[in-house]
């Protein structure tokens, strides 16, 4: 009755297991490419950095267009000056308001009185409601160089995107293509693991028979117990390589997916030479600086705008009322010509601020051309290494493989020690990793010479 449920709950063990893989979802890597793309908080980042730049361009579009400010303003004062001024705008100032029921042409000394309702008058109220219209005529190119360096972080912002989209792309390769290497080592780990528990087989065997020492079983079963760990590290680099294809994609650790066929770059054809100078076209984070500056340029073009005469033209309607109401209307229509003629060198400091900025990024994108190269020339370099390091790794994992045969056969017959048959075990498994480091080292470079040449592409990979 225990063996019956014990096998019932392995059963169902088993059939949880492979319910939990049929759950996984299976992503080819165009698909985990454009789920990144998609869905990564990074180029969400991006996107609103493209949204804060544009929005700028109309915000410094909208310094051009003419301004309507609308008020209302009450107001209560018994000020002499404000009182009558307030009646003065109410169109409803008297002679009495002069203190003209106090004149006495009789009084020798009439011109000495104090009108008392002019001195001190009563408190008046008044509400103004006001249209005023601000029409901006000319401000030395002033707006104009602030749309420019609006519109240049905006092609900036664009062109950066463009390379995090890049730069993403590489990083999802990295993460699938590592999905298949650790998956690669679990396969090399498990054949070691196999061919070392023979190893135990065989050693106890010859035990028995005297033909070796106890020694030689317990450093067989330390060997084997070795394999097992690596094992364990080779599953937990699959699990960890999962974790991060599901954080570029915006997923959640909690569920789980699978990667499909692995995918290998092809080699970016050309000479370093011509490689160069295609970055240097097409590179989406020179683009980015190159818009830099020229934003920066246009920001000394609004640092010499402060030296320039500026016109402005000023068109108001007023109303003035006891209560609230629209009598008394007036206009006043004004033009503004200023020029600023000295400002203790605070315009010239800002010009020169402004071109220092501008030299400052000329020399990064002069540094960031250089480094582009570099990358370009280091990346075919590697590629082309990679290449011929597989060649070489597949020769030597079938000599290894070999080695390790007829080595094993020599122990079997006594001809060979522990040492030997491990040490060639070793060489074998080693071999076999070097082959699989190999094939990653392969996509990854040829991906990173795409990336720094700026044409890297889930759909052209």
């Amino acid at each position: 009755m225990i063996g019956f449920m014990v096998s019932r709950l392995l059963l169902a063990g088993i059939f949880a297991l492979a319910s939990a893989a049929s759950w996984a979802e299976k992503l080819e890597y165009k698909e985990c490419v454009a789920a990144a793309l998609s869905q990564n908080p990074d180029l969400a980042i991006s996107h609103a950095q493209i949204e804060q730049a544009e929005a700028a361009v109309r915000q410094a579009r909208g310094n051009r267009m003419p301004r309507v400010n609308l008020s209302l303003t009450a107001t209560r004062s018994n000020d002499a000056l404000n009182a009558f001024g307030l009646k003065l705008g109410q169109r409803s100032a008297t002679f009495g308001d002069f203190g003209a029921g106090e004149f006495n042409p009789a009084n020798p000394n009439v011109l000495a009185v104090a009108p008392r309702d002019l001195n001190h008058p009563d408190a008046v109220n008044n509400f103004n409601s006001r249209i005023e219209l601000l029409v901006p005529i000319y401000n030395g190119g002033m707006v104009q160089s602030y749309i420019d360096t609006a519109k240049a972080h905006v092609r900036a912002a664009q062109s950066g995107d463009q390379a995090a989209r890049q730069q993403l792309t590489k990083h999802v390769l990295m993460a699938y293509q590592g999905v298949h290497t650790a998956r690669a080592y679990i396969k090399v780990a498990e054949e070691g693991r196999i061919a070392a528990e023979e190893y135990v087989r065989i050693t106890d065997r010859l035990h028995k028979q005297g033909m070796v020492v106890k020694s030689d079983v317990l450093s067989a079963r330390v060997n084997l117990e070795d394999i097992k760990v690596r094992i364990i590290e080779a599953k937990n680099a699959e699990a960890a390589a999962l974790d991060q294809l599901a954080l570029l994609m915006g997923k959640s650790l909690d569920e789980p997916i699978d990667v499909g066929e692995p995918i290998i770059p092809t080699l970016l054809e050309g000479a370093a030479a011509d490689l160069r100078a295609q970055a240097l076209a097409e590179h989406a984070g020179l683009h980015a600086l190159r818009s830099q500056l020229e934003g920066a340029g246009a920001q000394v073009g609004a640092a010499r705008a402060g030296k320039k005469p500026q016109f402005n033209v000023m068109l108001r309607q007023d109303w003035n009322d006891r209560n609230l109401g629209l009598d008394a209307a007036s206009y006043t229509v004004a033009g503004v010509l200023s020029w600023n003629a000295f400002d203790g060198g605070t315009t010239n400091a800002g010009i020169d601020r402004a071109q220092a900025a501008r030299a400052e990024l000329a020399a990064k994108l002069r540094q960031a051309e250089d480094g582009i190269g570099y990358q370009v020339t280091d990346a075919r370099r590697k590629a082309l290494e990679a290449e011929e390091k597989i060649a070489a790794r597949v020769i030597g994992h079938e000599q290894a493989r070999e080695a390790q045969r007829l080595v094993k056969k020599r122990y079997e017959n006594g001809m060979a020690t522990l040492v030997e048959l491990l040490a060639a075990q070793t060489q074998s498994d080693k071999s076999s990793a070097d082959l699989v480091a190999a094939r990653y080292e392969l996509a990854v470079n040829r991906a990173e010479l795409k990336r720094a040449v700026g044409v890297l592409n889930a759909d052209t990979l």
